[in-house]
């Protein structure tokens, strides 16, 4: 038996603003169908979380945890969910608060929870063998397991979920967030800053990023964000695994905010498609193309490539529906579109997951040309609800959507190289034509239909690469 200790900052279904809570809920319950493998969480204790969950945790224990000269107090709580064992770390001072992300002292919070991480192993009823953690919110927890040793013999594995956050901070806060030798600053420093990221790839034993093509691109200083001198010197210790979904979360066959469910039917997914144009006050046709953009409203999703071309792309017979919040140049772009195409383009600044299933169930075609993607997960989602993708050439987008070939009838969607806003009209208008082409359409549809990026095969990895950190630490 391998135990494994995931440590992430999120999780579904307890708390989540993005892809790496349904990474952190979706993979331990993955790898609980390897009998060999004991998978556990421990995150923060957030406010925010809902008291419906609070009030099924049990209270373990409370320590004290050294933050510099200041002592916090950390109190444990476990919760079993799905056979799998949860913990949680609370303190009032730092997760007593609206929202999880935002402060000015995130870089304090992380590091305490990373350090009450490592202080809470010695009471615990489990011997991690391998901590696993997940992006910068973690990554002090890395170095401070190989600093500290709380457990012997343990190895550690880090993910990049997101190079771009990093978790930085002025480097004199090093004295006053740890209480050992700084003889260890070297392995947290970067660029003259504390880096939680950077701490958790220098300690490391293992580090994996959330695609195989994101693996080979972060050693680029384009998509690396200064880091790519540590990934290309530990380049032997990383590796790319592709995130999977949760195939029962998404299906919309039993998804209960489609209002028309449907495995595979066209005409299933025109009713919704219609439904939808009437609650949005779109016009009511089942046969006009639908895009839809459901995204964070950031540079990163690339959309200055859509400011570019929308006005021209609209001439054409469609509909295009935005669903999002983020950036102000953003929402107010696409607010002015909307108020330009009244009848044809609507733009929804919020994010409603059951509005968002709905999308994915109505849209035609899906469109993500993000600048730059390290695995993407609504690309994955759209395939499970027959919407086709078109994306960018980067990262997961590139390892999960292969460009439609009429010739050679391959392909799951639609994709282009460069970014460029002209490759994306062009590639816009291909989905375009292929959508009225109706042989085309069907072949297409036929390939979408078998897209499935289950947790199965990625499990596979994970627990693939445990065997392998464990049969080197006995060498």
């Amino acid at each position: 038996m391998k135990n494994v200790l995931f440590v992430a900052s999120e999780c579904t279904p307890f708390i989540k603003t993005g892809g790496l809570a349904d990474v952190i809920g979706s993979l331990p319950q993955a790898l609980k169908q390897n009998e060999k493998i004991d998978a556990r969480v421990i995150l923060p204790l957030y406010d925010e979380i809902d008291e419906a969950w609070k009030n099924q945790m049990e209270y373990h224990m409370s320590f004290d945890v050294q933050v510099g000269w200041r002592s916090q107090e950390a109190s444990i709580y476990t919760l079993k969910y799905n056979r799998i064992m949860y913990y949680f770390i609370a303190n009032t001072y730092y997760f007593t608060r609206k929202g999880i992300y935002g402060y000015y002292d995130d870089g304090e919070r992380f590091v305490f929870f990373s350090q009450a991480v490592i202080e809470a192993l010695a009471h615990l009823d489990f011997k991690p063998e391998i901590l696993h953690a997940h992006d910068w919110q973690a990554g002090m927890a890395v170095a401070l397991a190989n600093i500290k040793q709380p457990i012997e013999n343990m190895k550690t594995i880090f993910t990049i979920h997101n190079i771009k956050y990093q978790g930085i901070m002025p480097l004199e806060t090093f004295d006053d967030f740890f209480q050992f030798s700084r003889e260890h600053i070297g392995g947290m420093e970067w660029n003259g800053m504390l880096n939680c990221l950077k701490s958790g790839l220098f300690h490391a034993d293992k580090i994996t990023t959330v695609s195989p093509t994101y693996a080979e691109e972060i050693k680029d200083p384009y998509y690396s964000e200064g880091l790519h001198p540590i990934l290309e010197e530990k380049s032997n210790d990383l590796i790319g695994i592709l995130n999977g979904i949760d195939m029962k979360e998404y299906n919309p066959l039993t998804d209960p905010q489609v209002p028309i469910r449907y495995r595979s039917s066209r005409a299933r997914k025109k009713e919704n498609k219609v439904l939808l144009q009437e609650k949005l006050g779109l016009p009511k046709d089942g046969d006009i193309p639908m895009f839809t953009i459901i995204t964070r409203l950031v540079e990163q999703k690339g959309l200055h490539l859509v400011q570019h071309i929308l006005d021209e792309f609209m001439e054409a017979e469609v509909q295009f529906v935005v669903l999002g919040t983020g950036d102000p140049e953003f929402e107010a772009y696409f607010a002015d579109a909307a108020h330009r195409y009244p009848d044809k383009l609507v733009t929804l600044l919020t994010f409603d997951e059951g509005l968002a299933r709905q999308l994915y169930a109505s849209a035609d075609f899906f469109v993500m040309p993000s600048k730059f993607e390290p695995c993407g997960l609504a690309q994955l989602i759209s395939l499970q609800y027959k919407t086709v993708p078109i994306v960018r050439e980067t990262g997961g987008l590139k390892d999960t959507v292969q460009s439609y070939n009429e010739f050679t009838s391959e392909g799951n969607g639609f994709s282009f190289q460069s970014y460029n806003a002209h490759d994306l009209l062009s590639v816009l208008h291909l989905a375009l034509a292929t959508y009225h082409h109706p042989e085309n359409w069907a072949k297409l549809m036929k390939n979408v239909n078998k897209s499935q990026f289950s947790w199965k095969e990625s499990a596979g990895e994970y627990a693939k690469l445990y065997g392998q950190i464990k049969a080197e630490a006995l060498v």
